[in-house]
């Protein structure tokens, strides 16, 4: 009964200390470099307008959507044209739609 209590609290231990990491690099502030501009006007993927970073990850164009505050502030320098420039702020969303909280914006 102790060699079952002892694995299970091993095994709990592991899971806590896993999932903590987990949730650490879940509210980690990066920096995305690449081509900031409009998710309709320039890509065509969306029916309405809305700010977008594509950046390089693992070799691949990878699309990251402002959040709706920062979207907006930004929206007008890029919508006609897009920019190259850095985003920094936190990751979210999946691998269908990525998004990012901005933090701040650098055009080039």
């Amino acid at each position: 009964m102790k060699a079952l209590f002892s694995s299970l609290t091993v095994i709990a231990l592991v899971f806590v200390l896993y999932t903590g990491i987990e949730a650490g690099d879940k509210d980690k502030e990066v920096t995305l470099k690449g081509k900031i501009t409009c998710a309709k006007c320039d890509l065509g993927v969306e029916t309405k307008c809305a700010t977008v970073i594509v950046a390089k990850k693992d070799g691949k164009d990878v699309t990251f959507y402002f959040d709706a505050a920062a979207g907006k502030k930004h929206h007008s320098t890029i919508c006609n044209e897009a920019k190259q420039g850095s985003v920094t702020g936190v990751v979210g969303g999946d691998d269908k739609k990525r998004t990012i909280t901005v933090k701040s914006v650098k055009f080039e």
